[in-house]
């Protein structure tokens, strides 16, 4: 029985996919191993960034030894990266046997299989963006039992000036709406309780289909469910943002009243040189209308400070975008050039060490944004679902709310998969702590919804 090891970097669709590839590989009889005896290490790649790449090669180099003295292990890089430089992997690492784009994924178990067995090597290059050789999996193999991510869409079609995905990725295609619910039943039947739908854009679900199907419908049709407690998704596009959805989050449970709004700049010269397709009044209007159906929303955004051309003041007007919308949580990033993207080749660039100062500031400020919001929610009673041991602090478990905020509440591993109704005692940056409300901690919430008690 050979044995693999999975090294999962990026973005949620990577986690969704190395879940799906673990359940198939486990399947065809293969063992998840050790990585210092496994017979195959697989990495899922990302390209968003230069870091995010550079953590990669750095990681492949520390199997040469084992390989030139054992033949083992075999190696594949797959996804983004992968796509992005092909078969220079195979000419820097002899022991890198399966190269694979994303959308070939459903092909990866039979190759690395040949690679170990006929010492071959696979390219699998996306050549065509809108072919897809997907693997027909369930993430049932998932080192989280309560939750899970179902792909709803492939690829991209906004090229954003800055972002590698449409080229990495491919063009844009919804899944068979039957095929997203039959994999949600199948997710709740084996344990999950919190679904969350992902796609590089989920607003456009439909768009390329004639049958009626609209996010907003696919989101309802999910919620329906039995035994689903919460349904999430993300990400979203403003510029594609209805009120349809609005509409459908305020229907309440199983549907969470938490989305992920990407901003990326608050300057409106910025945002056309990066092609957004909205102003920062277009992006008011639907944070505002989505505070009008959700008043209690929990919303987080992404910004990207350094952009080609964005002065100073282009830069304070983002810092005010964070001040006007307060965010929960913004996931912040110094502009990194990706080769093949419109930005890569704008001037002027915004030096290295100025685009890292602009990061800490955004920061900064978005630390005290966050830590007065989490602060203000000290004396609420949430609903909270727990899924998982707090990453820090023994006895504690970590959960969330519908808004999808991280709690931390004192309890023992037995109550993981319960739902229970936690009273916040303290905020922090990153999310909140509590203490059980009324009796003490939960039993089996057997479907009870994360309604704000008061």
């Amino acid at each position: 029985m050979a044995s693999f090891v999975l090294k999962i970097f990026g973005c949620q669709m990577n986690v969704y996919d190395g879940d799906r590839l673990r359940t198939a590989l486990e399947a065809g009889g293969w063992r998840e191993g050790e990585e210092e005896s496994a017979d195959a290490v697989i990495f899922l790649t990302c390209s968003i960034r230069d870091k995010a790449e550079q953590k990669v090669w750095s990681a492949l180099g520390r199997y040469g030894e084992r390989w030139r003295g054992q033949g083992r292990p075999t190696v594949a890089v797959l996804g983004c990266m992968a796509q992005r430089v092909g078969g220079e992997l195979f000419r820097r690492f002899p022991w890198v046997r399966v190269v694979s784009g994303p959308r070939h994924l459903g092909r990866i178990p039979e190759a690395l299989e040949s690679a170990l067995s006929e010492r071959r090597r696979h390219l699998l290059l996306d050549e065509d963006p809108r072919a897809l050789e997907d693997l027909c999996a369930p993430p049932l193999r998932r080192e989280n039992p309560y939750r899970a991510f179902v792909s709803i869409a492939h690829g991209c079609d906004n090229f954003c000036a800055y972002c590698i995905v449409p080229h990495v990725r491919g063009r844009f295609a919804s899944r068979d709406p039957g095929a997203i619910l039959d994999e949600v039943r199948c997710l709740v039947a084996s344990g999950v309780k919190d679904v969350t739908l992902v796609g590089q854009n989920v607003n456009s679900y439909g768009t390329d289909r004639v049958d009626g199907w609209t996010f907003p419908r696919l989101l309802r049709e999910a919620g329906r469910v039995r035994g689903l407690w919460r349904l999430r998704f993300a990400t979203n596009h403003p510029k594609d943002l209805t009120e349809e959805l609005g509409r459908t989050l305020a229907e309440g449970p199983p549907l969470c009243p938490a989305l992920n709004l990407p901003i990326q700049a608050g300057s409106d010269r910025v945002l056309a040189l990066m092609n957004r397709g909205y102003t920062v009044e277009d992006y008011a209007l639907r944070v505002a209308m989505l505070r009008r159906y959700l008043p209690d929303v929990g919303l987080t955004s992404d910004l990207i400070v350094g952009f080609p051309g964005e002065t100073e003041e282009d830069f304070r007007e983002s810092l005010g975008a964070l001040e006007r919308f307060r965010f929960d949580q913004v996931h912040t990033a110094a502009y990194s050039p990706r080769p093949g993207t419109q930005a890569a080749s704008m001037a002027p660039a915004v030096p290295e060490e100025e685009r890292f100062r602009r990061l800490e500031e955004a920061n900064s400020l978005q630390r005290r944004i966050a830590t007065e919001i989490n602060r203000d929610r000290v004396g609420r009673v949430y609903e909270v679902l727990l899924d998982a041991p707090a990453p820090r602090g023994e006895g504690y478990l970590q959960g969330r709310t519908p808004q999808d905020k991280v709690v931390l509440v004192r309890g023992e591993v037995a109550l993981l998969g319960t739902m229970g109704a936690v009273r916040i005692t303290a905020g922090e940056p990153w999310g909140l702590r509590g203490e059980w409300a009324n009796e003490g901690p939960p039993g089996d919430a057997g479907g009870v919804e994360g309604e704000e008690k008061a």
